[in-house]
């Protein structure tokens, strides 16, 4: 009886893996081995074998991935059509706009963690706004971006119309009125990507970002009369179950499902998921097929009753996930985990 070929280890196969990319690529393969460094190896594997299998990925921005400039690398992915749709908080999606038109007036606070609160108050008496070690100047960004589009809430509410807040922030870049401020390579904004290839974008929880705070105060103001002229929550979900129950028919013909890559937790990861056990449990609609990946790249390590923490598992009893659906959790800052299993399914 001939013995049965010799299992080549992990190293062995990444490194063939990774001779037809490049040099990011191959130094992952050769360094990333163990604990978070192979799972997010894992889940790189996994998203590139996801869409070559025909299958549709949804990503999902929680944090402050923008003002972390997430866009030198997601936009690319959403140019090469490894993102088929965006969920995202509120500030994921302004701020990758203020970073677009006022970048030279950001400023970086290395020193962060050791701040008073005087130095704070110096900060604030600056209108700069900060996030971890970086301020976002308020009157270059904030301001600049408010008086652009206000001009299109005003329009759109005297003429009757209604959008989505993602669907303003396109009708802004698409008019080209920002372009003169343009202060970062426009192929740097995944918010440009996006409106390049018309991406469908779900913002759950946009009334807690700076604009749309903004636009809470113009309603009050009077300025915009119909409070529902930019369409919100409960919408964004009935627009969610349209597009999943869409693509998954489209995909019933193949051998692809639709993934969900996650960065970080709240309300840009839970909002979005729930649209399966909605679909299937609210609707009864049984056929609608289940998530075929998930990844959360998450500093919140496990723990018990943390959303953020939970293990992937806990998901199939609420029929978000199959017992049979890839799944990885890799535990790191998504600032320094996400470029790279965006490198690895690039091939970069």
């Amino acid at each position: 009886m001939s013995a049965k070929p010799k299992k080549l280890p992990p190293e062995t196969v990444n490194a063939r893996l990774s001779r037809a990319k490049g040099p990011v690529s191959q130094f992952i393969a050769r360094h990333y081995r163990h604990f978070n460094a192979a799972a997010l190896l894992d889940a790189a594997k996994g998203y590139e074998a996801h869409l070559k299998a025909g299958g549709k990925m949804l990503v999902t921005l929680a944090g402050a991935m923008s003002t972390a400039e997430l866009g030198i690398s997601l936009a690319e992915m959403i140019r090469r059509g490894k993102v088929d749709a965006i969920v995202c908080t509120g500030a994921n999606l302004e701020e990758d706009v203020f970073n677009l038109v006022a970048h030279d007036y950001y400023e970086r606070v290395p020193g962060y963690r050791h701040l008073t609160a005087a130095d704070e108050q110096g900060l604030l008496d600056r209108h700069m706004n900060r996030v971890t070690d970086t301020c976002i100047p308020e009157m270059e960004a904030m301001r600049r971006i408010e008086s652009v589009v206000l001009e299109e809430w005003v329009a759109a509410d005297r003429a009757g119309e209604r959008y989505f807040p993602h669907e303003f922030m396109y009708k802004i870049l698409r008019g080209g009125k920002l372009e003169k401020w343009f202060q970062i390579d426009p192929r740097n904004s995944w918010l440009v990507a996006a409106c390049e290839r018309n991406l469908p974008i779900i913002v759950p929880g946009w009334e807690d970002a700076t604009l749309g705070n903004m636009y809470a105060g113009h309603v009050i103001s009077g300025d915009v009369r119909n409070v529902h002229t930019v369409r919100t929550g409960i919408e964004y979900m009935t627009e969610l179950a349209g597009w999943y129950s869409r693509t998954a028919r489209e995909l019933r013909t193949g051998e692809g499902s639709i993934g969900f890559f996650q960065i970080g937790g709240g309300i840009a990861g839970d909002f979005p998921i729930c649209v399966v056990p909605m679909l299937h449990q609210d609707l009864q609609r049984p056929d609608v097929p289940l998530w075929g990946y998930f990844c959360q790249i998450s500093d919140s390590t496990t723990s018990y009753g943390s959303y953020s923490g939970a293990v992937p598992n806990e998901k199939i009893t609420w029929g978000k996930l199959a017992a049979s659906t890839p799944k990885f959790i890799i535990e790191s800052d998504a600032t320094i985990v996400a470029p790279l299993v965006f490198a690895w399914v690039l091939g970069e």
